[in-house]
């Protein structure tokens, strides 16, 4: 009876024992084919999406290169600049003055249209007394943006050839980059953002921003004081800062929110869908009203270079990323290469030594 017994219990052990080997195997086969259990998060990390980005921005820059000519043509059939006028008006309008916003007046913010800013006689007298640009307009004008593509690329001697020059949001133009884009310039933007992180606001000391406007020499500093609330103020700091100091060479001027509001409706009607246009839409749409021949640099927004696929920087002086969501720089790229194929605009791509020879 006991050896019965002894041998039930074996039987019993060596069930036991084949039973834990079996779950074994069929937990080490299903998790072999099912592979390893991630969170969602682990799951998208695991798909590199740098990679991914390199990926589709190829097959955009295929596409871009493949209508892009460096062998440029001016059309005149294909001129868009009285479209463009007839609809913005940017002699007249571009710019708030004492003439089309008189005291008592309303500006109604272009990105808050539900908050009217009445305007003061104390308001009133921070605007131009007229329209800074006048009836005449330019043979050549190089609208100079800040993308990487503008580094190493010897563009600095081409750009200072051109009749009005203008560049976007205070970039730097000494410590060596003037080779690449140039010392001169007729217009220059800054953005409020600009004011607040670069000078805290002007709400300490002003001197910094004073001193960091030398390099534009006598130039218009165009400021969207009113596409939003809070702009209004530091951009008025702005403004006073200059006064206060007897600054005459820059002379600050405020961007018409009607004239922003008009051009938004323009570029929608042409097919650009976009939350906000960027500075660099804007005042390349102003050249097209101001000059004959416009000339785009440094409006590359990919992170590879169009010829050699090199990782490039977002500025030809620093890597920092633009906010995401508000502007749609490869759509609006989109639409300028159209216009450079159409004859309308000539955009530089790559060095200037081996680029867009034009034909007059």
């Amino acid at each position: 009876m006991r050896v019965l017994l002894l041998r039930l219990l074996a039987v019993l052990s060596l069930a036991s024992f084949c039973s834990v080997l079996l779950w074994l195997f069929l937990s080490n086969s299903d998790a072999g084919l099912r592979g390893p259990r991630y969170t969602k998060k682990e799951r998208a990390d695991s798909i590199k999406p740098d990679s991914c980005k390199v990926c589709r921005e190829n097959v955009i820059i295929d596409k871009a290169l493949r209508v892009y000519s460096s062998r440029w043509r001016r059309q005149e059939a294909n001129f868009k600049r009285s479209l463009l006028s007839r609809n913005c008006h940017a002699l007249s309008k571009a710019v708030v003055t004492q003439a089309n916003t008189p005291v008592g007046s309303k500006l109604v913010y272009d990105g808050e249209k539900t908050k009217p800013l009445q305007v003061t006689s104390a308001l009133f007298n921070t605007f131009a007394k007229e329209q800074p640009f006048g009836n005449a307009t330019w043979d050549t004008c190089a609208v100079v943006g800040n993308g990487g593509i503008l580094a190493n690329s010897s563009c600095g001697e081409k750009i200072n050839s051109a009749d009005f020059i203008i560049r976007c949001n205070l970039p730097p133009l000494g410590s060596g980059y003037e080779k690449d884009v140039g010392n001169q310039t007729s217009l220059v933007t800054a953005n409020p953002s600009i004011l607040i992180e670069k000078f805290g606001g002007l709400m300490e000391r002003r001197r910094p921003f004073v001193e960091s406007l030398r390099p534009y020499g006598d130039s218009l500093l165009v400021l969207p004081a009113f596409s939003y609330g809070h702009n209004t103020p530091v951009s008025l700091r702005a403004f006073y800062t200059l006064e206060d100091f007897g600054i005459t060479s820059a002379r600050p001027v405020f961007l018409n929110p009607e004239y922003l509001s008009s051009l938004a409706r323009f570029w929608r009607g042409q097919g650009l869908r976009s939350a906000r246009l960027s500075t660099g839409l804007i005042v390349a749409s102003l050249a097209l009203e101001l000059c004959t021949n416009v000339h785009l640099y440094g409006f590359w927004p990919f992170s590879q270079h169009p010829y050699g696929r090199q990782p490039i920087t977002n500025h030809y002086y620093d890597d920092r990323q633009s906010k995401k969501n508000v502007h749609s720089m490869p759509a609006e790229f989109d639409h300028l290469l159209r216009l450079h194929m159409q004859g309308v605009i000539q955009m530089h791509l790559g060095a200037c030594s081996m680029l867009n020879r034009t034909s007059n």
